[in-house]
């Protein structure tokens, strides 16, 4: 990880100087409330929680030692505060960048990342998609049963991508920051993992760039070459190819509605 002055500077000091929150054998009451905070602030992406809004059932089957750190994490993402909050009022693309940073701490990699979970919503549903993070082999070694999720994604690890390290920062912006309060209902990250390449990392404070490697120009255009699949009432069996030409601007609506009408994307390049 960063040195303590780098972390000042990129703003994530806060996680530099902290521990993972665990809940061992034997503990206490201010111990699992301490995991309860935690499991709260990271799922929630760091949004502010009223009383009414605790989940006390499972709170409480935590206290007793009846379910698992993992099992809350699951019954907060599974939970209808969590759909509320962040799946009904965002696009499906935004909500699958918040649940890589929610539930495995990290940012997508890959086109290929997102389209599975897109397809595993499809046809699977809501708690299928928030299963398929947490019953991972990649959060079982990373958390296991007893730890709470972490911003794993500004460390080095083993099998962790270093694009995934700028494009954590495209989803933080910052300790006091909220993900709702971002105010972003589209995909931050859908133009980048579409052209596999990373914007510069920003500080939250600032926005100042420090590195990385620029992203689109407003006013480009980019060739979309799509697999368009035909209709279940068409004669016709074989896929068609297409191409459009997209403004910069434009480019995470029109890739959002060839999802919507089940069109794959086989390339984006600029026109």
């Amino acid at each position: 990880m960063a040195g303590l002055a780098e972390a000042a500077r990129l703003g994530i000091r806060a996680f530099e100087e902290s521990e993972k929150v665990e809940l061992r054998p034997r503990w206490t009451d201010g111990e699992v409330q301490t995991v309860i905070r935690a499991a709260y602030r990271q799922v929630l992406g760091n949004e502010h929680l009223m009383n009414t809004e605790r989940l006390v059932s499972a709170e409480s089957l935590l206290r007793q030692g009846q379910i698992s750190v993992r099992d809350f994490v699951r019954f907060i993402a599974r939970s209808e505060l969590y759909r509320e909050k962040f799946f009904y009022s965002n696009s499906q693309t935004r909500v699958i960048e918040l649940n890589y940073k929610h539930l495995l701490g990290r940012a997508p990699y890959s086109e290929s990342e997102i389209a599975y979970h897109v397809d595993l919503y499809n046809s699977q549903g809501y708690e299928a998609e928030i299963d398929s993070y947490i019953d991972s082999t990649e959060y079982q070694e990373n958390f296991g049963d007893s730890v709470v999720p972490y911003y794993r994604g500004f460390q080095t690890q083993r099998g962790q991508q270093t694009i995934g390290f700028s494009r954590l920062f495209q989803l933080y912006r910052g300790y006091a920051n909220s993900d709702r309060a971002q105010s972003q209902k589209q995909g931050k990250l859908t133009w980048e993992v579409a052209k596999n390449t990373s914007l510069p990392i920003k500080t939250p404070a600032t926005s100042k760039a420090l590195t990385g490697v620029s992203g689109g120009e407003r006013g480009q255009l980019y060739r979309i070459r799509v697999n368009k699949t035909a209709s279940p009432m068409s004669p016709v069996v074989r896929q068609a190819t297409s191409e459009l030409l997209v403004p910069y601007e434009q480019l995470s609506s029109k890739l959002q509605q060839l999802n919507r009408q089940g069109s794959k994307v086989i390339s984006i390049t600029p026109a």
